[in-house]
């Protein structure tokens, strides 16, 4: 029976896990399908990464929800088909002939391609909201919760490094005649590893803590008592929760802004003036995802010794102390690229400060899995609700980049743009240092 158990265990942890990279892979489409659309409208290029994640916003605390009512299975299958269903919206604005002018300038392409993103936002929410507390509670919590968070968030690495990649390829030089038509087969592989993961999942045994607590308290004839307070009432996770916020809006600003500076040319306010920019940004790209597997791969082997605080003041720390190196190096110090594998060719030159936006992915690598460990640390019977919550704040990815791209890079220049990124890492560092203590601990949580 325990040996039944166990492995019924192991099944989970790796249907969760898998679960995690259909997250990346889906969410990181938008950078590059914005270098896209960016090209036609100078403020487009992170409206698909806007709207994607702007649907946290409205579907973090109905995800949380749904986890106490109909339990993580379901939550997971449901968030498997709209997703399935968001690609293909999206894919319907590549077909030739939608292109229809409906206000200003503006096709009724880009239109149906934003409605694909926030449809698409709705599923990686839901999704988000499952595997995280599942993750942590399958690992017992502590230090092995974010363990398995971490090994997680490497299979998540890994997809985030292979869309900008497989996107650059699909691409090659972003034109005047570049549409979502030349991304249709990224399109095509996200709609079938959905269908897959949705036929997988179906035949998984997952654990429901939350439903067997209610029907546990029902079987003891347990009346429930509207309680008196919240995940919210916890500083810990309200410090948190503003963590994630802003965390996020790193994440994606640190490659994503960059992807567009080096991707378009000079006439769309950025430095993509020869042939295969788009290859050459998406695989510089591409390494940072990479470097954050790396991160979060070596991160589930320390875990277990090295304390998740003591993981995220180092990041945070030397996460500072990169962006400010490529902040004040000279952009006109440069290094060249090149390599030929036959189905991806890349010959170009870019800014050595590069390599230090890129170098970040091995810090952002842990931030996710640290501060959500951090944050429902404690925590007990509101854990679902506070996953809720944090979801709807992973809105931060769409917002603080957005603000990022359009507001910073396009009036004070790209590279400035970064004094964001290490405003919002210093706010980390706090929450690591002094705001994760939990000072709560006469709430009960049983």
């Amino acid at each position: 029976m325990t040996q039944q158990k166990n492995n019924s265990k192991v099944i989970a942890i790796i249907a969760m896990m898998f679960l995690f990279a259909m997250v990346a892979f889906v969410t990181n489409m938008a950078a590059p399908f914005g270098n896209i659309w960016g090209y036609q409208y100078s403020w487009a290029g992170m409206m698909g990464n806007m709207m994607n994640f702007a649907a946290y916003l409205f579907m973090g605390i109905p995800a949380g929800k749904m986890l106490a009512t109909v339990g993580y299975k379901k939550t997971a299958l449901s968030a498997i088909a709209v997703g399935f269903i968001g690609l293909a919206v999206q894919y319907v604005s590549s077909i030739t002939g939608a292109g229809v002018i409906v206000a200003g300038n503006v096709c009724l392409n880009f239109i149906i391609y934003l409605l694909g993103a926030f449809i698409c936002g709705f599923s990686v929410c839901m999704l988000n909201t499952v595997v995280n507390p599942m993750l942590n509670t399958l690992g017992g919590g502590g230090n092995r919760g974010n363990q398995y968070i971490q090994i997680g968030g490497s299979l998540n690495s890994l997809a985030a490094t292979l869309t900008p990649m497989l996107a650059g390829i699909l691409v090659g030089t972003v034109t005047k005649d570049t549409s979502m038509d030349d991304v249709a087969p990224l399109l095509f592989i996200g709609m079938g590893v959905f269908l897959f993961a949705f036929i997988v999942i179906s035949f998984v045994k997952v654990p429901e803590p939350a439903l067997e607590r209610a029907k546990a308290e029902k079987a003891a004839g347990v009346k429930k008592e509207k309680d008196t307070h919240s995940a919210w009432s916890f500083r810990h996770f309200t410090l948190g929760a503003i963590a994630i916020f802003l965390y996020v809006g790193i994440e994606i600003g640190i490659p994503n802004v960059m992807n567009h500076w080096l991707s378009l040319p000079t006439e769309a306010g950025g430095i993509g003036d020869f042939e295969g920019a788009a290859t050459l940004a998406g695989s510089l790209a591409a390494i940072y995802w990479l470097l954050m597997l790396v991160g979060r791969f070596t991160s589930s082997f320390i875990s277990s010794v090295v304390s998740t605080r003591a993981q995220m003041i180092t990041v945070c720390t030397v996460g500072i102390i990169l962006i400010l190196i490529a902040i004040f190096m000279p952009v006109s110090a440069t290094m060249s690229m090149k390599f030929d594998w036959g189905f991806l060719a890349v010959n170009g030159q870019f800014p050595i400060k590069c390599l230090f936006f890129i170098l970040c992915g091995l810090c952002t690598s842990v931030m996710w899995g640290g501060i959500f460990n951090l944050c429902v640390e404690g925590l007990g019977k509101y854990t679902e609700q506070a996953s809720g919550i944090f979801m709807m704040l992973v809105v931060g990815g769409g917002v603080m980049p957005l603000i990022q791209e359009n507001l910073l890079a396009h009036t004070i220049g790209y590279v400035e743009s970064y004094w964001l990124i290490v405003l919002m890492l210093a706010y980390l560092l706090y929450y690591a240092l002094i705001g994760c203590k939990n000072v709560n601990k006469d709430i009960k949580v049983d």
